[in-house]
């Protein structure tokens, strides 16, 4: 088995480990409070883990980690970090579903319709859907706080104190920031116009920054680094490392989001174009339409009632624009600039490697 297997084995092994310690401690709750705990084992059944996988290459970039040693020491610390990540993710997911009225999620319906289906298969009175958007927040909640108690149980595994307190002091500044960002995300799809460039340019780049970028690489390289005791040269390299791989991911994720396979990414096709979403790729789209073709699109753009050639011809236009190539050329250009971070960063030059390597996949994926 290689090493990247066994860590991913690691990972899901943790999650699943946190989840039945839960279960059996909430037992006194009863028999009703099991379709709850079902759905946080079964969302958190699967997924990319790609932030575990970066906070554990964080902790390795600064201290030696034998991933074959015990499970309970050292490398429990950094799974319980990497895992608290993935569990804190989950939440988000189910919180931005219900945020933007998503039916799928990976392949599977979003927790808030599995819980509105829940609710017709019992018979239950009241309503339904209202139901299953109140399980989806209880439900997002609860991770949240089982993130949190497992961050803390790393932070008070650590023998240094000060890297404690570091770890912590960047969970809760992500924490923060992907909840603002999100709040941010809501706030820019309502506003009745566009902004004029490049103000617009620079409200979507904030959006995607704070909501998602940060969050996805930077915060887990530098949880994990300052658990292991990184010192501010090392997390300074990190952090330049981490955003732009941050922001080509989460430009990634934009042009899934209008062009993605349906039967790859789990979500609907052109999801972005119906929940009506301002994203960096959006926003070079319509800077390029003529005047009229522009007002056709912002139209169009957020009508959750569009069919399959509405769709079409908005992903069109969109890639006629040149908007698509231009994303693509950001993606390139933020790995490069993530890659020369690290050509002196005083890191593990063999964990180097696998930060770069870790990058390219981030920017390259296709779910």
């Amino acid at each position: 088995m290689d090493e990247t297997t066994r860590l991913a084995g690691l990972i899901q092994e943790r999650i699943d480990d946190t989840l039945a310690a839960q279960r059996t401690e909430l037992e006194a709750l009863g028999p009703d409070a099991a379709p709850l705990l079902t759905e946080a084992s079964d969302y958190l059944a699967g997924g990319k883990r790609m932030r575990a996988r970066f906070a554990l290459l964080g902790y390795r970039s600064v201290r030696p980690l034998d991933v074959d040693g015990d499970p309970f020491g050292e490398l429990g610390i950094a799974l319980d970090a990497a895992s608290a990540l993935e569990l804190f993710h989950a939440a988000a997911l189910i919180h931005d579903d219900v945020i933007d009225r998503s039916d799928t999620r990976r392949g599977r319906p979003a927790a808030h319709r599995h819980f509105g289906a829940l609710h017709a298969a019992q018979g239950w009175r009241g309503d339904g859907a209202h139901f299953g958007v109140a399980a989806a927040i209880l439900l997002g909640d609860l991770l949240q706080s089982w993130a949190d108690e497992l961050l803390q149980r790393a932070c008070d595994g650590a023998d240094d104190r000060a890297a404690a307190r570091a770890a912590r002091e960047h969970f809760n500044r992500m924490r923060s920031e992907v909840a603002i960002g999100q709040y941010l995300d809501v706030a820019e799809e309502q506003r009745a116009d566009f902004a004029p460039e490049p103000e617009q340019l620079e409200r979507s780049t904030r959006v995607l920054v704070y909501k998602s970028a940060k969050y996805s690489v930077e915060a887990p390289l530098l949880i994990g680094s300052a658990l292991a005791g990184a010192s501010r040269e090392q997390e300074q390299a990190l952090s330049d490392f981490g955003l732009p791989v941050g922001v080509a991911f989460q430009l990634r994720d934009d042009l899934l989001g209008v062009f993605g396979d349906s039967a790859v990414t789990g979500k609907p096709a052109g999801g972005d174009l119906t929940e009506g979403k301002r994203t960096v790729l959006v926003t070079l789209a319509r800077e390029a339409l003529p005047a009229t073709q522009r007002r056709v699109f912002d139209e169009m753009l957020g009508d959750p009632r569009l069919d399959e050639q509405q769709i079409e011809m908005l992903q069109r236009t969109i890639r006629d624009s040149g908007a698509a190539t231009r994303v693509e050329e950001m993606i390139g250009r933020n790995i490069d600039r993530a890659e020369a971070a690290l050509d002196f960063a005083p890191l593990d030059a063999d964990v180097r490697d696998r930060l770069i390597r870790l990058a390219h996949q981030a920017g390259s994926r296709v779910a």
